[in-house]
């Protein structure tokens, strides 16, 4: 049997490990850096921030729309949240996993996340890191570009 992929990015961040945590919980953050594209538009961003709540969020793009799909796992504010993961064009069950570690740092918080690739879907790894990276960079510049 094969293994899972595993794809790790990391990014330090000059905000507050709480202020960087909530933005993943909170649909009106969440919906301007989770899963958004440059060339689409968050239509939908429903969170239910409970393990065993799931989320939705929706990206409008020029050829459909592209959902996602989550369950938390695990929330233990300020420093860890893991949630299934599953991207648009999988069906119920083709479920990922997806760990987000958060650590104070010397500027603010450092976030790792790791996401774990079923053996299936393991040629996806780079496309996936790319996706990860450009999530973390719009959620750092928006974490260091506005106050709250």
């Amino acid at each position: 049997m094969n293994s899972p992929a595993i794809v790790t990015v990391a990014r330090e961040i000059a905000a507050t490990p709480e202020r960087v945590f909530d933005a993943w919980l909170d649909p009106a953050e969440a919906s301007h850096f989770l899963f958004a594209t440059p060339e689409g538009e968050i239509v939908h961003c429903e969170i239910d921030a409970r393990v065993g709540g799931r989320f939705l969020i929706t990206d409008r793009r020029a050829d459909g729309d592209a959902d996602h799909h989550g369950q938390f796992l695990e929330i233990v504010r300020p420093r860890r949240l893991a949630f299934l993961f599953r991207g648009p064009e999988t069906d119920e069950g083709e479920w990922s996993k997806v760990t987000v570690e958060i650590a104070l740092s010397p500027i603010g918080c450092t976030l790792t996340l790791a996401h774990e690739i079923p053996p299936e879907w393991a040629s996806y790894a780079e496309p996936v890191r790319r996706g990860w990276t450009m999530i973390l960079d719009t959620l750092s510049h928006i974490m260091e570009t506005n106050d709250g």
